[in-house]
């Protein structure tokens, strides 16, 4: 949530050139640069237990944690988009004191972890943001600046608060928003309710519109909601859902885009009075998980990539559109510890073609595939 003229500049498609390009300061847009459309991927819970832990310090050898590695398999996709947005559940530990469920604290090398792979912003609120209260957003969000990682729905202080991140991406100024259901009874911390952003419709209708009013061409949300291990999203999703995508200031809605987490378990999508809506995209990391029933649930470790392609307006004040949308099922091997991208794992020969197709039959179960959605590589 850095100041308005703090900016990310996002470059094209080489890795390379993309992050060389990448600056904080503000860059003026000239008319060639306002034609250009841009790609934007977003990905479901990082959530690692400790099991998650022990992987990343294997895969650091002994000197300390890596967790690249684990998301090595999406790191293409990732990385090729123009703008790559990640959901950080967790808050970040000190000192060796990592832990796992029911309070967690991550190793903070989890943020250069999500830079390697090519994440530009993270959404910060989840129901674990107050694991270890105010110190724990503070070393989360500190980490995350430390490894170039945007961040929005925690903050360290008020005026941090106030604003969205703001990214770059293509010819766009990107505003992007977070909040959550909940805090898991945990009270906000005294003196500053600002720490983490509570799911309110008129307030997050507001921030959207005033992102807008600064600017924002592009307004992205994303909401820690919806039931846990439940396919379908709950009558609360629903609702929250259509009055967010009414939101309409003059000819444009005020959010162009939501993206769901928390559920554990991929949910569907669904195009909500023209604007597309990602109810869950499932935990992209996690370790074995234990349902509601309190027994062993593969589902807990599925998740999709959700990507869209934004095209520039035709007029000065209309709205940018998706002209592509697209999901990637994604899974988390607790075998051996590693991010799998599912089509391409099959196209090697890998039989892992059930999993792929049940989220493929989950994300479409709303009818996404009349309104254009279509499975990715």
């Amino acid at each position: 949530m850095p100041a308005l003229t703090v900016l990310l500049t996002v470059g094209a498609c080489a890795t390379q050139e993309r992050h060389a390009a990448r600056g904080t300061g503000p860059h003026p847009m000239g008319s060639a640069g306002a034609q250009r459309g841009f790609t934007l991927v977003a990905s479901g819970d990082v959530l690692p237990h400790d099991s998650v832990i022990r992987q990343a310090g294997t895969d650091a050898g002994g000197r300390g944690y890596d967790f690249a590695p684990m998301l090595a398999d999406v790191k293409p996709v990732v990385s090729r988009a123009d703008l790559a947005i990640c959901h950080m559940e967790t808050v970040y530990g000190a000192k060796g004191n990592y832990t796992g469920y029911p309070s967690f604290k991550s190793p903070p090398e989890v943020a250069k972890g999500l830079r390697a792979t090519g994440y530009d912003a993270c959404s910060t609120a989840s129901n674990h943001t107050l694991d270890d209260g105010a110190a724990g957003v503070q070393r989360t969000l500190d980490a995350l600046d430390r490894a170039g990682v945007r961040h929005t729905g925690s903050a360290r202080t008020a005026a941090e608060a106030r604003g969205p991140a703001w990214l770059q991406a293509g010819g766009a100024r990107v505003a992007h928003l977070s909040y959550t259901y909940g805090t898991n009874g945990i009270a906000l911390p005294a003196g500053k309710p600002w720490t983490v952003n509570l799911i309110d419709r008129n307030r997050i209708v507001a921030d959207a519109r005033a992102a807008r009013k600064a600017g924002a061409d592009v307004v992205v949300v994303s909401v820690h909601w919806g039931t846990e291990w439940q396919d379908e999203p709950d009558a609360r999703q629903l609702t929250l859902a259509r009055e967010l995508t009414a939101a309409r200031t003059g000819p444009r809605p005020d959010i162009d885009l939501i993206v769901g987490t928390h559920a554990h378990i991929p949910q569907a999508y669904e195009k909500v009075a023209g604007t597309w809506v990602v109810y869950g995209m499932g935990d992209q990391i996690a370790g074995d998980m234990i349902n509601q029933m309190g027994r062993p649930d593969p589902r807990g470790n599925e998740s999709t990539l959700a990507r869209f392609t934004f095209a520039p307006p035709a007029r000065s004040g209309e709205r940018w559109r998706v002209t592509k949308a697209e999901f990637i099922p994604q899974w988390y091997d607790t075998a051996t510890g590693r991010v799998v991208n599912l089509n391409e794992a099959i196209r090697k020969g890998r039989p892992v073609t059930a999993v792929r197709d049940r989220i493929r039959k989950v994300v479409l179960s709303r009818g996404a595939g009349g309104d254009g959605l279509v499975m990715g590589r």
